[in-house]
């Protein structure tokens, strides 16, 4: 994952997330929950919420995997990760126990840039390299991300109100 990527002005590496990676990713977690103007879920309430910190909790398991998007200046700038869920657990995207839930966050600044793509792109490849066939996902219809995983080949398997479960498979 030692990726060179050039968005724009900007450069950054990819690296593989590790356990010391936690913070930042909860950081991701709460910049993918609160991508729309006014919403301010606070990082107590999702680190205390159920349905919300099983996507964090006890980073990292033993099947868990992430990419972390490095700056040349040594910042993270963004992070994704999957976590396989259960029915007995399921997350807003959960599709069946064998199929890892995608979370991806980048920070505001970097937005728009290539590094969500990037992210993206990066952990469908190592999930086929690991074996995992599918990637499932859940996003509001109107957060603009909705465009990049059409794009990226993420399919629509069940509607809510105003969100969509979405599924890819590794290639």
């Amino acid at each position: 994952m030692s990726d060179t990527l050039s968005p724009m002005s900007s450069t950054f590496s990819l690296r593989a997330a590790e356990p010391e990676d936690y913070e930042f990713l909860t950081d991701m977690l709460l910049e993918a929950i609160n991508w729309l103007p006014g919403r301010n879920f606070s990082r107590e309430r999702i680190l205390t919420d159920p349905e919300i910190s099983h996507y964090i909790a006890g980073w990292r398991r033993h099947d868990d995997l992430g990419v972390i998007a490095v700056g040349q200046d040594g910042q993270p700038r963004g992070g994704a990760w999957l976590r396989y869920l259960t029915s007995d657990d399921p997350g807003y995207g959960y599709v069946s126990d064998d199929e890892p839930e995608l979370t991806i966050g980048v920070r505001p600044e970097w937005r728009g840039q290539g590094t969500g793509r990037a992210l993206l792109r990066e952990l469908i490849r190592t999930s086929h390299r690991q074996g995992i066939k599918r990637i499932s996902l859940s996003v509001e219809r109107a957060n603009r991300a909705m465009q990049l995983y059409i794009d990226e080949g993420f399919a629509v398997v069940e509607q809510l109100q105003d969100t969509d479960t979405m599924v890819v498979e590794t290639r």
